[in-house]
């Protein structure tokens, strides 16, 4: 990649996936002035264009209806639409490569400036950008804009975008253009629009601008805490939130997430191995999680992913070191090699009383071989989880898991998000 090269982002459909938000007021808009509401082929083109074009050409209304539409329509994305978004899963990886190859970023949108921003300040992409034009008084002129963010000095310039407008905008002012095809645009639209190159994937976007800029690695994100602490819903949660942030997600478990810890896993629960020795049980969580770490972890965050683990090396050192009483010390070596230094960026401790967990799990289903030892086998657990954090404090993020679970699934957003963005910097 040259010295001094730019490359700008069409926002909708580009960098993010924003139908949601724009289809509901869209049909909002429509609903209020008691107008029929199109097709979803119909509402699927309100994305990439100004709203008054869309309403005027794809709904029939005069210039004042369409600007009465668009109106009503801005009452609803303002506070609500611009949320329901979507970030591109691989989109941040492909930023961070082009960022790291010595790209300049900017974003081309013919969204008003107000919503652009708030979306990419929601979504911790503001960071990437040093340019965004956003369109002016119901106008989006995307040749003027592109030649408005470009300096004068630039060596090499690319549009990336999912619409013609974008291909058309880019060519004529006479920089290259890249089409992505996951977007609302079909290939055939890009090609005639005049796109050069077509990406089909987020991360086929810095293969074909920047193919010697490296991999940046992703992260290895577990989830801890004692049986029936919520962890399995605030892991679906979590991982959702991911997704709509546009990170890459592989969700795995413990003990598991391989074809070989699997079988593993069927031994360690299995309710009729009760004569299974404590060491035999510490020595097979090691084995399946050796296995996990190889194959799946360590591949997964070289490649820039975010992996997800429900429970890891700390379940071990709390339920056999503490719950089986042979020491946390003597599990963690025990695990040392299977380990080989790979230990999560992040983990998120749900903290439960071990009454309250106990009761909570028993009741919703039969328990496993585990969940039925002596409440002072629980107890002893959650006392190995507390140690485990004062030994590691900045690794664990406690959260509350006694309360309301949309408050739990926020506070945990905050805390995983936070790290995840300031590692992006």
């Amino acid at each position: 990649m040259q010295k001094n090269t730019w490359v700008l982002f069409d926002l909708d459909g580009t960098l993010t996936r924003s139908e949601e938000g724009i289809w509901n007021c869209a049909r909002y808009a429509l609903e209020r002035m008691d107008r029929p509401v199109p097709d979803n082929e119909t509402l699927r083109k309100f994305i990439g264009p100004p709203l008054v074009w869309s309403f005027r050409n794809l709904c029939g209304m005069t210039e004042e209806e369409a600007l009465e539409a668009q109106r009503i329509y801005r009452e609803r994305y303002n506070t609500v639409g611009l949320l329901e978004n979507r970030v591109y899963p691989g989109i941040r990886n492909a930023l961070c490569r082009l960022r790291k190859a010595g790209a300049h970023l900017g974003v081309v949108t013919g969204k008003p400036a107000a919503p652009t921003g708030r979306i990419l300040e929601h979504f911790g992409l503001d960071r990437f950008f040093g340019k965004v034009l956003c369109a002016t008084d119901n106008k989006a002129d995307k040749e003027q804009m592109i030649r408005a963010a470009l300096p004068e000095d630039a060596a090499e310039a690319w549009m990336v975008g999912d619409r013609k407008y974008d291909m058309e905008g880019g060519r004529r002012a006479g920089i290259h253009t890249l089409g992505v095809t996951y977007g609302y645009g079909s290939e055939a639209e890009l090609l005639e629009a005049g796109a050069e190159k077509l990406a089909g994937s987020p991360r086929e976007i810095a293969d074909i601008l920047c193919p010697e800029a490296g991999e940046v690695p992703g992260a290895f994100l577990s989830m801890e805490g004692l049986d029936g602490s919520g962890k399995g819903t605030q892991l679906e949660r979590l991982a959702d939130t991911l997704d709509r942030y546009g990170f890459e997600v592989i969700r795995t478990r413990e003990p598991g997430g391989t074809p070989i810890g699997e079988k593993i896993r069927e031994i360690l629960l299995d309710r009729e191995n009760a004569a299974m020795t404590d060491e035999t049980e510490a020595l097979l969580y090691a084995a399946a999680r050796a296995q996990l770490v190889r194959e799946v972890i360590r591949p997964a965050v070289r490649s820039g992913r975010v992996i997800l683990c429900d429970r890891f090396v700390d379940s071990s050192a709390a339920y056999q070191g503490g719950g089986r009483q042979m020491g946390i010390e003597k599990i963690l070596e025990i695990n040392r090699p299977a380990v080989d230094g790979t230990m999560p960026d992040l983990t998120v401790y749900l903290e439960i009383g071990h009454r309250k967990a106990l009761e909570r799990r028993c009741a919703a289903s039969e328990p496993d071989r585990l969940e039925m030892e002596a409440e002072n086998f629980h107890a002893r657990v959650e006392e190995g989880y507390h140690r485990l954090m004062e030994m590691d404090p900045d690794r664990f993020a406690a959260v509350n898991a006694e309360g309301d679970r949309e408050a739990i699934a926020a506070e945990i957003a905050e805390k995983v998000l936070a790290r995840l963005l300031e590692a992006e910097h």
